[in-house]
């Protein structure tokens, strides 16, 4: 992911309420270094301000969005939506050079809309099959936020035949 969608995810994730250091790194799939370094340029830019607050159990920092910092994610959140129109309208089309090229063209935002749910998956999934491709060879597995692939993450799943259900109709 470049810096420029770092610093959206990360201005995304504060504006929806996450503001201790350890879960924005977290959620938005940002190593602590680049993220110390994000918010330090967020800060400067006057999009987000850091508060000390002194507490029992010693000082507690959160961060929080300004009013500008709340406007510029609406704005980049347009800006990703739009794009990701233009990407819906080729594809309806059926031009599948085009389709491919715009799909490169974005490589850098599919990851973002990806994060704030704007890609409909099954669309997205439309859109590879009939480039002949996969979503792997365009997006790194490391860049798909909320996609670990971590084994841990399956702790307490009902892996069960039943497909998760069990509805007593009274019959």
């Amino acid at each position: 992911m470049d810096e420029e969608n770092k610093e959206t995810v990360v201005l995304g994730a504060i504006s929806r309420g996450i503001s201790k250091f350890e879960k924005i790194s977290r959620e938005s799939n940002v190593s602590p270094k680049d993220l110390e370094s994000i918010l330090k340029k967020l800060e400067n830019s006057g999009l987000i301000k850091v508060d000390e607050k002194k507490g029992w159990l010693g000082t507690k920092i959160e961060i929080n969005p300004t009013e500008n910092g709340y406007k510029e994610f609406e704005r980049q959140l347009k800006i990703l939506q739009e794009k990701w129109n233009q990407l819906e309208n080729t594809y309806k089309s059926g031009n599948k050079q085009e389709l491919e090229q715009k799909l490169k063209e974005d490589k850098s935002f599919l990851p973002s809309m990806m994060m704030f749910g704007i890609i409909d998956m099954m669309m997205f999934s439309m859109m590879f099959s009939m480039i002949g491709s996969t979503v792997g060879s365009f997006i790194p597995a490391d860049d798909m936020g909320g996609t670990d692939n971590n084994v841990e993450d399956m702790e307490g799943t009902d892996m069960g035949d039943d497909g998760g259900f069990d509805i007593d109709i009274g019959f």
